[in-house]
This record gives C-alpha cells, sequence and structure tokens, in this order.
C-alpha cells in the first residue's frame, strides 16, 4: 500500500468565503505530513495565499436561495461545465469539495464514472431540512467530512460514509484578539462600546441586511462605534454602501485586525452562519438576524424542520443567542435584543452559555479539526490506484 505516484495533485472546490478558509486550512494540514502535495481547483483568497491557482473567481459562486441563483444560472452551468472539463484533463489524485453543495455535489455526480477518489468536506444539512435527501447522495464520496457532531451517525444510517472531524471555527485563532490595540488604532474613547456587524459574504445577504443595520444602529443612540469585518467578495460593494451612512463603520480587514475588534466588542448583530461561532469562541454576545427574498423564505419555511437556525442553538436545543429572521428582523426588535445583551447581566449570561455548543464541536482524539480532515483525506490517497478504477 502506497501513495498512486509522486507529488500527489490534490483538486479542491470552494463555493464561498468559508469553504475558501476551510480549505486554506486543509492545504496546510495535509502539507505537513506531504510537503509535495500539490492543489488546483476553484477558491479564494485564503486558499490563493496558500499558492493555490483558481480556475475561476470564486464570487461566482457564491449565491444563494433560488431567486437570487435565476439571473446567475448560465453562468453557473458554464462553470460547472469548465470544472468538470478541468478535472477530466488534469486527472489529479483525488478530488475534495468544500460546501456548496448546489454546485460541488453536482461536480461529484458527473466525475464518477472517472474513478477519481472524492471527499466532501460539510455534509449537506438534511438534518435542518429533510433527511429523504440522503437517498440521493449514494455513490457521491468516498468519504464525507463532517463538522457537527450528530451528522456522522445521521449519514450513517443511510450507509453513506461519514466521519466527523470538528468544527473549524475552534481553530480560527478568534479568542486571542488584542482590545488596546484595536482601541488605539481607531481612537476609541474609554467609554465607547463596540458593535460588530457582520452582513454576509454574499451580495444578496449584504443588500438584505446592510439597510436594516443602519436603521438599528439609529435606534440605539450615541456611544455605540460599529465595526464591520470586510468579507472579500463583497469587500468593494460594502464600503460603497456605507460611505454615505449618518455612523460609518470602521472597516476592517485581516484575521488579526478583525480578532483584535472582536476582543473590544461589547456585542455583535450578525447573520446566521459560521459568523455567529467565530464570535462565541471570541467570547461575543449577539443577536442573530437573516433576511432573504419573500418567496425563497416561503419555500425554506415549508421544509424546514428545526427550531432554530443557529448552530449555538442547535447544539443544546435551547435559545443561546436570539435569533430574529424575516419579518422580525426589523430595527426596532433588533434594537430592543442588542440593548439587553449590551447590559453586564445580559452579556454575561450569554458569554457563559458559550461553552456547551462550541463543547461539542471539539474534534475527537485532540487533533485540530483541519488535522482530523487532512488524516481522512490522507488515508485515502493512500488507498491502492486499483480501489478505484475508472468507470
Amino acid at each position: 500500500m502506497g501513495y498512486r505516484g509522486d507529488m500527489p495533485l490534490i483538486y479542491l472546490i470552494a463555493g464561498e468565503q468559508s469553504g475558501d478558509e476551510l480549505g486554506a486550512r486543509l492545504m496546510r494540514a495535509i502539507r505537513k505530513h506531504r510537503p509535495d502535495a500539490s492543489f488546483t481547483g476553484v477558491g479564494g483568497v485564503a486558499m490563493t495565499a496558500q499558492g493555490f491557482s483558481t480556475l475561476f473567481p470564486l464570487r461566482d459562486l457564491a449565491l444563494m436561495g433560488f431567486l437570487e441563483v435565476l439571473p446567475k444560472i448560465r453562468l453557473i452551468r458554464r462553470r460547472l461545465r469548465e470544472t468538470i472539463a478541468d478535472i477530466e484533463a488534469k486527472r489529479p489524485d483525488l478530488i475534495v469539495t468544500i460546501d456548496s453543495p448546489g454546485f460541488t455535489l453536482r461536480v461529484l455526480r458527473a466525475i464518477q464514472p472517472m474513478g477519481i477518489p472524492r471527499v466532501h468536506y460539510v455534509a449537506p444539512q438534511i438534518w435542518g431540512w429533510k433527511e429523504r435527501r440522503a437517498k440521493k447522495y449514494p455513490g457521491l464520496w468516498e468519504r464525507m467530512l463532517c463538522l457537527l457532531p450528530f451528522e456522522a451517525d445521521l449519514f450513517a444510517r443511510h450507509n453513506l460514509p461519514a466521519t466527523f472531524t470538528g468544527h473549524p471555527v475552534l481553530e480560527t485563532g478568534a479568542k486571542p484578539g488584542d482590545p488596546t490595540r484595536f482601541r488605539a488604532r481607531h481612537g476609541l474613547a474609554p467609554d465607547d462600546r463596540v458593535l460588530i456587524l457582520m452582513p454576509g459574504s454574499r451580495r444578496m445577504e449584504i443588500s438584505y441586511l446592510l439597510p436594516v443595520f443602519r436603521a438599528t444602529l439609529d435606534r440605539l443612540g450615541a456611544g455605540i462605534v460599529p465595526v464591520l469585518p470586510l468579507a472579500a467578495p463583497v469587500r468593494e460593494a460594502v464600503r460603497e454602501a456605507t460611505k454615505s451612512w449618518p455612523r460609518p463603520p470602521i472597516l476592517v480587514e485581516g484575521p488579526e485586525e478583525k480578532h483584535d475588534a472582536f476582543a473590544a466588542a461589547a456585542a455583535a448583530l450578525t447573520k446566521s452562519g459560521t459568523s455567529t461561532l467565530e464570535l462565541a469562541v471570541a467570547g461575543v454576545p449577539m443577536v442573530v438576524t437573516y433576511r432573504i427574498h419573500a418567496v425563497t423564505a416561503l419555500m425554506v419555511r415549508a421544509m424546514i424542520k428545526t427550531r432554530y437556525i443557529s448552530i449555538l442553538n442547535i447544539l443544546p436545543d435551547r435559545e443561546i443567542v436570539p435569533e430574529l429572521l424575516q419579518n422580525n428582523a426589523t430595527p426596532d426588535k433588533l434594537a430592543a435584543a442588542l440593548r439587553v445583551i449590551l447590559t453586564p447581566e445580559g452579556a454575561a449570561a450569554q458569554r457563559a452559555a458559550f461553552a456547551v455548543p462550541l463543547g461539542m464541536l471539539r474534534a475527537p482524539g485532540g487533533k485540530t479539526p483541519s488535522e482530523a480532515a487532512a488524516a481522512v483525506v490522507l488515508d485515502l490517497l493512500q488507498q491502492p490506484a486499483a480501489l478505484h478504477p475508472p468507470a
């Protein structure tokens, strides 16, 4: 048994910023054991910083919601064809698709006849929608890497190979920020209260949430300093949208300044998603919100099975962080919820509650999540080529 050749080529496909960051950490973890490994595929800024050359810009895939995707359907189909053709031309030793199931699972199905081992990183959320979707997945991957502890057992019930590798938010470095450095850099007074705003990394998300965030700030009054970490795919759009705000937010870039901002923060207003976990790791009390097109919302509401949308609430099955969604995502309601966690008592209660869900997200065996994920990838790469003959 051994690797199928020298200098293995691993094809990675990420469809949005969170997947790009996952891919970059996975690349680093793999290189610790296989420094000769090379990578290609589709990625963004974080993966590019690791020496990755992307087939096309990540922003072409960073879409969400039926009505939001519809105008871009021709572009997405073209990118799908280009990706499949690129894989066929390069014949990598292994393929890792990361989240974005609307795109990545189509790629996995299309390349099945090529006989290339496939790993899917981040399980489709059939637990939040409809479990019967699992019947569509047999044959799509040799391994799936799950971020949540209950997902591996769920997929095992459908005879789908899956491994819990822990949630990579635990290794983002969000916790050890420097609040003093942040306040000094931006000339903040001791009594200024920093409010982190995280509207997302998709254009659709910021178009719905930024106007609500602006109006919420108006209701919070003086003494609140808005700080908005910029996501690469929407950087310029956010700059343009916020420059006319009565209280323009401090725009921060890069992980160090973002983590310093978290350390200085009194609270956060954030969209649902990985950002909630990142804030929890940093101990930032938060209010969670989301808005999408009304028609898309009706479709989602008809399918969703969980009581909550935030993992911080789903894992313990109780509300740790307030969720104000769609029609409840109004400036008045958001401001009222923020006032509660801006009190010392409200902030302390939420921070203490973070320990339960975060503890459930640790990787098994004392590894980091990226190390656990890399171990699965490398194990599959070691399998003899005869186990994966072309169809």
